[in-house]
């Protein structure tokens, strides 16, 4: 399994700063754009064949992939999937493209320093349909501790929350296309459904993980580069 499927189709609404004049993927950090890392991720731990999925301005990102120098053996493809289309929707049109082939997906927005070859050893494994890679992301602000009488006894500056959360690194099975449609938001649906019929499983990642939801985020990222990046996982 050493197809990738990206997903850069979104507008990136909570990044306005930056997206109104590109496509979130193409947003720097570094002096690199986060699909770059993205793809870095994979390419470092021998994943070669990549499809991006675009949509909102998605030339730019094509420009940007054709005009780029990649690892050796690495291919990237980009397939433009509509400016509207819903996450779901962007992978169900690929089924015929993948055939019967397993793949594995992410978002263009998400670094970590995941074990994806642990993962997806896990995933094969257990054999399921799907495996979500889950993570407890660092709150945003400290948290107060409480005795039951209400008397404060501590504070903790910003602890890691006690709850799992979508990761955002997955692996799929063929059979993951019974479960999506044009209309699809992956998040819900097509993931609640797997949920369901118990064949989507998690693997844990307890390492480093974070998102470019926010300009807020993309100052941290550009400040977590610049002392080293714990996400860098490539030479």
């Amino acid at each position: 399994m050493k197809n990738v499927v990206i997903l850069c189709g979104g507008r990136g609404t909570r990044l306005q700063e930056h997206t109104r004049e590109i496509p979130k993927p193409l947003v720097e950090v570094g002096d690199r754009p986060i699909v770059w890392h993205v793809i870095q991720l994979y390419a470092a731990q021998g994943f070669r064949d990549f499809t991006l999925l675009t949509g909102y301005k998605g030339e730019m990102i094509e420009q940007f992939t054709a005009g780029e120098t990649w690892p050796e053996g690495v291919a990237v493809e980009c397939v433009d999937t509509g400016a509207e289309t819903p996450t779901g929707g962007r992978i169900h049109q690929l089924r015929d493209r993948l055939g019967d082939r397993p793949f594995c997906a992410t978002y263009a927005d998400g670094v970590a320093d995941i074990d994806l070859e642990a993962e997806l050893r896990h995933h094969t494994e257990h054999g399921d349909v799907a495996t979500m890679a889950v993570v407890r992301p660092q709150l945003q602000f400290g948290v107060t501790e409480i005795h039951d009488d209400d008397r404060v006894t501590g504070f903790r500056e910003k602890p890691r929350s006690d709850h799992w959360i979508n990761g955002g690194f997955f692996c799929f099975e063929p059979e993951v296309f019974e479960y999506l449609e044009r209309d699809s938001v992956l998040e819900r649906g097509p993931l609640e459904g797997l949920a369901a019929a118990r064949k989507l499983h998690a693997y844990r990642h307890n390492g480093f993980w974070a998102c470019m939801d926010t300009y807020k985020d993309a100052v941290l990222l550009n400040d977590l580069w610049a002392e080293g990046a714990p996400w860098r996982v490539w030479e």
